[in-house]
């Protein structure tokens, strides 16, 4: 499970995953809620459960939230930009029962990640967040979300995340939707840098075996085959949002003729198992042709639901990524148009904006 327990962050990243109508604080669940539903998801089978936002230490009652799953047995990963974290928050947070901390960087250097999260200042603060985590006995996670402006990064990366002590390190090229895809065209790689990392991660994750893990997400655009949308839609896995609404994964909003449930109203089992929504695109019945009879059915799920949606306009379409799409070409389009040598202009980017307070 996801928890997104606040769309509030201090930073303004324009590839941010969160939708763009972004929800203020006063529409978030209070604590006592946020509760119950941990206390349903573990009952429901739940045996882990990030915590993210937007910026999640800016919830008062961080710890709360963590000492209620810890108390249920359910493995917690804290996902933050690290970012305006109090003395001895982490700590306490680890005295929780916090298990892993995932701390992302905008970039490998200090100017990069300070650029990208339009934040001065950031990195050094991020740097500070990954030394109180080990320095709690925690788990580290480095996420580097990749893009046109930091893809050159990459070795830098591997070096930041060793020079931390992070078990493992997640590199993870840019998903295109809420804020990365109004801000796609200034945030595409080009098709060389592209190949570029994937070669010098394979050489990596080969040469550090035993020493730290890399995970590495392949962006979409540039694929042959599809994921599966979040291992599948409502396979095993989903999302709840600031304000209660659950979700299959992040961008499922977009598909306009899904109505989504929200927590409170109905009990979280049955969301998931009685959900019109999570049961639109669940299993291989909904699927057309190619599809239908493709062999990969089982393996790929059909790809991602919201990306058919984007950029072919019907949700249930083949996920333009695969190859087999009659419109796979419109990836390669899509990025021939955000080729940095057809932009003719500086880099405008659209940025994440929302109300951000000062942590706890």
């Amino acid at each position: 499970m996801l928890a997104e327990l606040t769309h509030r962050c201090p930073l303004q990243c324009p590839y941010c995953s969160n939708p763009i109508e972004l929800l203020k604080a006063n529409r978030e669940l209070p604590t006592e809620t946020w509760l119950d539903l941990f206390g349903q998801a573990a009952d429901l089978g739940v045996l882990q459960v990030h915590l993210s936002g937007g910026e999640p230490t800016l919830r008062r009652d961080l710890e709360q939230l963590i000492a209620g799953l810890s108390g249920r047995g359910v493995y917690t990963n804290l996902i933050t930009a690290g970012i305006g974290i109090a003395e001895g928050h982490i700590a306490a947070f680890a005295e929780a029962g916090l298990d892993h901390l995932q701390l992302s960087f905008q970039g490998a250097r200090p100017g990069t990640t300070d650029r990208i999260g339009n934040h001065r200042g950031s990195h050094d603060k991020k740097l500070e967040t990954a030394r109180q985590a080990r320095a709690a006995g925690l788990p580290l996670t480095i996420n580097a979300p990749i893009h046109r402006h930091n893809i050159d990064e990459v070795p830098e990366f591997i070096q930041l995340a060793l020079s931390l002590g992070a078990e493992r390190l997640e590199i993870a090229n840019v998903q295109y939707a809420g804020w990365a895809l109004a801000n796609r065209h200034w945030l595409m790689p080009d098709r060389a840098a592209v190949d570029r990392q994937a070669e010098y991660v394979k050489a990596a994750k080969e040469e550090l075996v035993g020493v730290m893990n890399i995970d590495f997400v392949p962006p979409d655009y540039f694929a042959t085959y599809p994921k599966p949308c979040m291992g599948g839609w409502a396979r095993d896995a989903f999302v709840v949002t600031p304000d209660g609404t659950v979700l299959p994964c992040h961008a499922a909003q977009t598909i306009r003729s899904l109505d989504f449930e929200r927590f409170g109203p109905h009990e979280l089992a049955e969301i998931w198992t009685n959900s019109a929504a999570f049961n639109a695109f669940r299993g291989t019945g909904w699927m057309q042709e190619p599809c239908r009879s493709c062999e990969r059915r089982e393996i790929d799920w059909g790809g991602c639901r919201c990306q058919a949606m984007a950029i072919v306009g019907d949700a249930a379409a083949t996920d333009p990524a695969c190859i087999k799409s009659p419109l796979h070409a419109r990836m390669a389009m899509l990025v021939e148009a955000a080729s940095p040598d057809n932009d003719g202009e500086q880099d405008t980017f659209a940025w994440r904006r929302i109300g951000a307070e000062t942590p706890a």
